[in-house]
């Protein structure tokens, strides 16, 4: 029998061998296709946004910059406040370190710094970037340009320029920087208008190359320049009047002088100057305090000159007229432990109330003030603006409290009479002697006539004048102020044939709550022509030393201005 063996087939070492590099090459490449998918998952989804932010951001640059702050100008289209290109050159050490000596002496002459200076500025060490000299003109970045100095550069820069310099600076203000470094208006149209004037912000967005150099420009938006300001201010009267107030300040010795010349119509404000004064180009130079406008931002007992105010209240509410005769003038008038005198201790018995604004009698308007009554004064008093701001359109504005009638006393009531015991600012009397110059309506006072933004006008609205007297009062009160300064103690510098209505005043100064004797602010305010005023001008000294009255120095300072308000407006004498 034989017998069949059958054998299984195993397979050869080599077939094993290839098979197995089969598997692992084809779990690698599906291994390697997941990777690859995880991996453009993780980069295109998980954080590609990211990345082309980065990106992004490294191809894209940004540029801050604001539109051109506006102008001021003056009525007449000259430039009262303006921005100019100014250029700061620096240099490079690094690059200047070997500059010859006749190059430096080029440069130094150029610059007009000293050869010593410039040279120390070119060879300092450790640092990359000195700055040699700030606000070159043109012409002057040109000259260094053209002596092609390696290492030098310029950066531009934007600078607000005062061409009349202090002789208007109370009215400009000037441009500073706030506590981020940014530019901002403070003080007079500067501060308040430092909006309308301030350019507009625009954030610029670029793309550029691997180099830096840039591609493209998004015009999505500009910055805008500001508005320009067309003001109401006669610049060539402005310079006299400044002039002229520095040369009275000298002459009679005064601490401090303030002017303000206004239309009474309008309330537009011609000139405002004051002594002392400061350069708003180099405004960090002067002391802060300077910086105030004081016929805005101070007040004063104005003293007689307030009596015009009192009368013409007395008169609007009926309670007395130009022939009302004073019945306690006879001499000194005593109020509980205090007695009432006149400035130069002459009394008139039976005045009229012309002859008490004439001879600018105290006890007389003691007198007004008790017809009035604490309640109709008052009333007065809050119709022609006091207790509260004018509303002039300069920045620092203040308004001294009018206490209540309630809580006047006796004596209040007397001495706020002739213009003691109540403080008011410049410009809350000139606007309330401007009512009566235009026939009992007053005005609010504005400097600021008109915007110029895109090439398009815009006029700046006004408040509404507004009646506070009767024309009859104001007639009435103006024709005493007319005899006032042909007749009074100041009428030896009044002008023959001109019909000026005005108001001297001498007021003590409080001093650690008693009033000095010899320490006085003069004033004098007043108006022409009389029956049709194309002015209102008030002038103070604040203690004149070559004499105490206004009539021997404010009044005389105010008629010599007023020659040229004359002028201007065309006003002749009367025949």
């Amino acid at each position: 029998m034989s017998m069949r063996i059958i054998s299984k087939k195993w397979p050869v070492s080599g077939e094993s061998s290839s098979s197995l590099k089969i598997f692992f090459l084809l779990l690698g490449t599906i291994s390697g296709y997941l990777l690859i998918i995880g991996k453009l998952f993780y980069w295109q989804l998980l954080i590609g946004p990211q990345i082309v932010n980065e990106i992004t951001k490294q191809n894209t640059k940004e540029s801050f910059s604001i539109g051109k702050r506006g102008g001021i100008m003056a009525s007449g289209g000259q430039i009262m406040a303006e921005n100019i290109t100014r250029y700061t050159l620096w240099t490079d050490p690094l690059l200047t370190k070997d500059i010859s000596g006749e190059q430096v002496q080029s440069l130094a002459k150029s610059l007009s710094l000293p050869v010593s200076e410039v040279a120390s500025y070119l060879h300092k060490k450790d640092t990359r970037y000195v700055v040699i000299k700030k606000r070159l003109s043109k012409d002057e970045m040109d000259n260094v340009s053209f002596l092609q100095i390696k290492g030098l550069g310029f950066d531009e820069e934007q600078v607000r320029l005062y061409p009349e310099a202090s002789s208007s600076s109370q009215i400009t203000g000037f441009l500073g920087k706030d506590e981020t470094g940014k530019s901002k208006g403070y003080f007079g149209l500067e501060g308040y208008y430092d909006l309308v004037l301030g350019g507009k912000e625009f954030l610029q967005k670029f793309k550029v190359d691997a180099l830096g150099r840039r591609l493209e420009t998004n015009k999505a938006g500009l910055a805008l320049d500001g508005a320009t300001l067309t003001t109401s201010i006669d610049l060539g009267l402005q310079v006299k009047i400044q002039a002229k107030l520095t040369r009275g300040v000298e002459k009679y010795g005064a601490v401090t002088g303030n002017v303000i010349i206004m239309e009474p119509k309008t309330g537009n404000i011609l000139a405002m100057a004051t002594w002392p004064t400061y350069d708003p180009n180099s405004y960090w130079q002067f002391d802060g305090s300077l910086y105030r406008n004081p016929l805005v931002s101070d007040a004063f007992e104005p003293g007689s000159v307030f009596k015009v105010l009192v009368m013409a209240g007395a008169l609007d509410k009926g309670k007395a007229d130009s022939e009302t005769k004073c019945d306690i003038c006879e001499g000194p008038y005593k109020i509980d432990k205090y007695q009432i005198e006149t400035w130069n201790k002459v009394y008139y018995p039976e005045s009229t109330m012309t002859d008490v604004i004439v001879h600018s009698d105290n006890v007389g308007m003691v007198f007004v003030a008790q017809k009035l009554g604490k309640d109709n004064l008052y009333e007065a008093l809050n119709k022609f603006g006091f207790g509260k701001t004018s509303g002039i359109d300069l920045q620092g504005e203040i308004s001294p409290k009018l206490k209540s009638s309630g809580e006047w006393s006796d004596v209040d009531l007397a001495t706020i009479s002739f213009g003691q015991g109540i403080a008011v600012t410049p410009i809350q009397l000139i606007r309330a002697v401007g009512a009566i110059a235009n026939k009992g309506v007053m005005a609010t006072p504005q400097v600021a006539q008109q915007i110029l933004i895109n090439n398009k006008i815009s006029p700046i609205k006004k408040e509404k004048n507004r009646r506070v007297i009767s024309e009859d009062a104001s007639d009435e009160i103006t024709e005493m102020m007319v005899k006032a300064a042909k007749n009074g103690e100041a009428k030896w510098t009044n002008l023959p044939g001109f019909r000026v209505a005005g108001k001297t005043g001498t007021a003590q100064i409080p001093i650690a709550g008693h009033y000095d004797a010899e320490k006085t602010i003069a004033s004098f305010v007043g108006f022409a022509p009389a029956e049709d005023p194309k002015f209102v001008m008030l002038v103070t000294l604040r203690e004149p030393q070559s004499s105490q009255w206004a009539s021997e120095t404010a009044a005389p300072l105010w008629y010599d201005m007023a020659k040229d308000l004359f002028i201007k407006f065309g006003i002749s004498p009367e025949r």
